[in-house]
């Protein structure tokens, strides 16, 4: 019998790894494309829309060919695509499987092979081919000469070699995070984030057109040209004005760049792959004993049904990602609205009105999110006044959020428009919609309940309940503007007869209201919820 130990050179290198990986991203391309033709619809329309947008960008950068300032706006748009890049795998991780080199694991792969070789599977896709046509583009729009377009060929590899780079290395550094319960709440939240980034790049733009054009953006771009890749493509500019020293300076820079994000994904690879999972490590030594003595909030919170269920409506909040998910919108949009249309001079201090009112009808359906484990609350409930607690618990846990938030959103906005006066009625206001909503909100709740579908996509309706759900919340908010109409009458009428000096009062009188009309819903409400507790388990239960 044979014994010697296989040669080093044995192990699989570089060479032979390069096409298997390539395959195994066809392949997963196509096993994916091949589980549904919803999907295969999904990503046929991708291609489609991609490469119009595309042609469209090729197309505007040709155009702008031998504009002045234009080595100012690639060099730019070559770094907002490697921001991209590098957070891109934190919200869509479960796109690309090959993200995760954890499955890899088990099998006797040496780092610096399979760096190469997932760096030359990462060329395979979409979103490679989008970077290349954008990066030929300001290559095509920067350079003037032989000299600027050899080192536009040099820049467009390594400007696209560092954003692989540079995705791979972020999500390889991050994957116990993107595999994490913590990782799918990033997923979730990632269509906020990208329309908040959205609403600032349209102000930047509107903002660009009124500076005078790409004379703006030089400045910006004197800064950024030599932060890796944006110094790759201020190169072509540089050889196109004869200035070869600069431009052989700003690609090594590039590539000192990519050399230093291909040491780190190594770095992480070999940690990661030869290292345990330290929160797993740590759950499973730390002592129960000392988890049970972590009161936490509940230490504060008022004792009995109150504060338990106050705990658990907070621990929604922070952990389940599609109630997450709605909060975060609230929260995000209730003070971006106001303040963007401040911002653009054209706002008033009544669009804070948002604030309470995307925070207030977060208390709808307040029993959709228990999906069917509400059959537990059920069996607490034997009386209208365990439904009362039950609502009013509820409904304290979201106002100890929506209080201080509506005063800070309020104020706020207050402070950028600078209309101090009207503050104590917006915000007397504010607080009586807030409360109304609440009270409104435990009826629809009781009436009008509808599940949420916990499977991870972004439905949050059940087939078939879509009506119910509209007329829960417009219905609601109607009666909730209802409600307010006393105070709205007071308002209109303190104004028309110039009586401004009392305005100050609609702040103690909104504080009460608001107070009032939430204890009277929620006490209506009670009695319904003991009345149609099985119709609520059962509207809950269908997601």
């Amino acid at each position: 019998m044979n014994s010697t130990p296989q040669p080093e050179a044995a192990r699989p290198g570089t060479a032979s790894l390069i096409p298997v990986f390539v395959q195994l991203k066809l392949s997963l391309l196509r096993n994916g494309l091949q589980q549904s033709s919803r999907r295969k619809a999904v990503y046929v329309t991708s291609i489609v829309l991609v490469g119009l947008f595309t042609a469209l960008e090729l197309l505007g950068l040709i155009a702008l060919r031998g504009t002045a300032h234009m080595a100012a706006l690639t060099t730019l748009l070559v770094v907002v695509l490697a921001l991209g890049w590098a957070v891109m795998p934190l919200f869509f991780a479960s796109g690309d499987e090959t993200l995760d080199p954890t499955r890899l694991v088990m099998l006797p792969l040496r780092p610096v092979p399979l760096v190469v070789a997932l760096l030359t599977a990462s060329l395979i896709g979409i979103g490679p081919v989008f970077t290349l046509a954008i990066v030929v583009g300001s290559v095509v729009a920067t350079a003037n000469g032989a000299a600027a377009t050899v080192v536009g060929v040099l820049a467009a590899v390594l400007v696209l070699l560092v954003c692989l780079a540079l995705a791979r290395a972020v999500a390889t550094a991050n994957v116990r995070l993107l595999t994490s319960r913590r990782g799918r709440d990033l997923a979730v939240l990632s269509g906020l984030i990208i329309g908040v980034g959205m609403q600032f790049v349209n102000i930047g733009v509107q903002r660009l057109g009124a500076a005078g054009g790409l004379r703006a953006l030089a400045p910006v771009a004197d800064v950024l040209r030599w932060v890796p890749p944006g110094s790759a493509m201020d190169a072509v500019r540089a050889a196109g004005e004869g200035s070869y020293g600069v431009a052989v300076a700003e690609l090594a820079l590039t590539a000192a760049a990519l050399a230093l994000l291909l040491w780190w994904w190594q770095r992480s690879l070999t940690r990661l792959m030869t290292a345990p999972d330290s929160s797993t490590l740590q759950a499973s030594t730390e002592p129960d004993k000392a988890r049970a003595q972590r009161p936490g909030l509940a230490s504060v919170l008022p004792t009995g049904r109150t504060g338990a269920v106050m705990v658990r409506s907070l621990r929604y909040i922070w952990r389940d990602p599609k109630t997450k998910t709605a909060w975060m919108s609230s929260l995000t949009l209730g003070l971006l609205v106001p303040m963007l249309n401040a911002a653009q001079g054209h706002g008033s201090l009544y669009f804070a009105f948002f604030a309470p009112a995307l925070l207030g009808m977060q208390m709808y359906n307040q029993f959709g999110q228990d999906t069917s484990a509400f059959w537990m609350v059920l069996q607490t409930i034997a009386s209208a006044r365990d439904a009362y607690v039950e609502l009013r618990a509820r409904a304290l846990a979201l106002s100890l959020i929506a209080v201080p938030y509506v005063t800070v959103a309020v104020t706020g906005v207050a402070a950028v428009t600078r209309e101090w006066r009207s503050l104590p009625e917006v915000l007397g206001m504010s607080f009586a919609m807030l409360g109304a909503l609440l009270g409104t909100g435990g009826m629809t709740s009781a009436l009008f309940p509808y599940s949420i579908p916990q499977d991870g996509g972004f439905k949050n309706v059940a087939p078939g309940q879509a009506g119910i759900a509209w007329l829960s919340l417009f219905g609601g908010l109607l009666a909730g503007t209802v409600v307010c109409s006393p105070l709205i009458a007071l308002t209109i009428w303190l104004h028309v007869s110039a009586n401004l000096g009392l305005m100050w009062i609609l702040l103690p009188l909104g504080l009460a209201y608001g107070f009032c009309a939430a204890w009277l819903g929620l006490r209506l409400a009670g009695p319904r919820v003991v009345a149609r507790l099985p119709e609520i388990l059962l509207a809950v239960s269908k997601g």
